[in-house]
């Protein structure tokens, strides 16, 4: 800094204030600053201005799994509006959800100088472990039922269920089959309650829940049970990947879609539109979710106080070829 300062003829303290970006400087002397720098290869020490701020511009991330897409998709919504803030990320993934494996991340995060840490750990252990997070340390929870108060972000799984239902009753289909995601699982929980309401509200039965793994198998599983039954006329799959899995057992077991049985999946992953009919699907805004979390962190990193309100991400139904009316009669020997 004192080589670039006398480069450009001005004191360190100017220098101080370009290299920080400070607007107290006029522009001419800027950008001779700036012309010192480059010809010296001067680089701020970011180290050491940390040291000096007490900010590392570093956000901690603790995640539960990596291989779910939503929880990828979330990690690189968070990555991108990060980086745009100026920060950088640490990841670390976490096996289990239990008191000490979480424990053990916040440790490994407080080696790392994290300014503060976002929580994508959407199981219900989260909540079960009784879990204790280091006070002062700015924290958002993602998609999760944990009962901290911290802010708390997340796409509201609820109205993309209902929308998804009351899609298919619209239809005219007399009921609607659901295929959950794991019984742990937050997200699938509320989809799945939703579901439920949803035909009790319009007096509909409530069919047995096919509870699956969000993966492509666990739905093939799923459909060739429902593709046994010629009552069975539309399937709300909790994620598009089951989808996935249902159209080709459908289509193995000569039930039509959406002829015979009508397909609704969720998540709005880019590869739904690709599908055999493209499939009609929940949209959930995951770029929304990482700019809502990133910029609440920052919040209160920056001294604003935690806000316990969670913010609900709205969600959009995207109709495309895999649901239409329902069959006059479903075909009794399918």
């Amino acid at each position: 800094m004192a080589d670039v300062a006398r480069e450009a003829g001005v004191s360190g303290q100017t220098v101080s204030r370009v290299s920080t970006g400070r607007p107290n400087v006029d522009e001419d002397t800027r950008n001779r600053v700036l012309a010192a720098m480059r010809k010296l290869g001067y680089r701020p020490n970011s180290a050491a201005r940390a040291l000096r701020s007490g900010h590392f511009r570093n956000l901690g991330v603790i995640m539960f799994t990596l291989s779910s897409f939503g929880n990828m998709r979330t990690l690189d919504s968070i990555a991108v509006a990060a980086a745009a803030a100026g920060y950088s990320i640490t990841l670390i993934p976490v096996q289990h959800p239990t008191q000490g494996e979480v424990t053990v991340a916040f440790s490994r995060l407080s080696e790392q100088a994290v300014d503060g840490v976002m929580i994508i750990i959407e199981a219900h252990a989260l909540d079960e472990a009784d879990i204790e997070l280091p006070p002062g340390l700015p924290v958002v929870v993602v998609d999760s039922s944990a009962r901290y108060q911290y802010p708390v972000v997340d796409t509201d799984q609820a109205e993309g269920a209902r929308l998804a239902t009351e899609h298919l009753l619209d239809l005219g289909h007399d009921t609607v089959w659901h295929i959950s995601g794991p019984v742990h699982s937050y997200s699938a929980e509320r989809r799945r309650e939703s579901w439920a309401e949803t035909l009790t509200t319009h007096g509909r039965p409530v069919p047995d829940v096919i509870v699956g793994d969000w993966s492509s198998e666990a739905g093939y599983r799923a459909g060739l049970e429902l593709a046994a039954r010629p009552e069975v006329t539309a399937i709300f799959a909790a994620n598009d990947q089951m989808a996935l899995g249902v159209l080709r057992a459908l289509h193995e077991r000569g039930r039509a879609v959406p002829a015979d049985v009508s397909v609704v999946g969720f998540d709005d992953m880019d590869e739904s539109k690709s599908f055999w009919p493209p499939l009609t699907t929940v949209h959930q805004s995951f770029e929304e979710v990482g700019r809502h979390t990133v910029s609440q962190l920052i919040e209160e990193i920056e001294g604003a106080p935690p806000s316990s309100v969670s913010v609900l991400v709205p969600t959009e139904l995207v109709v495309r070829a895999s649901s239409g009316p329902a069959p006059r009669h479903p075909t009794a020997d399918a």
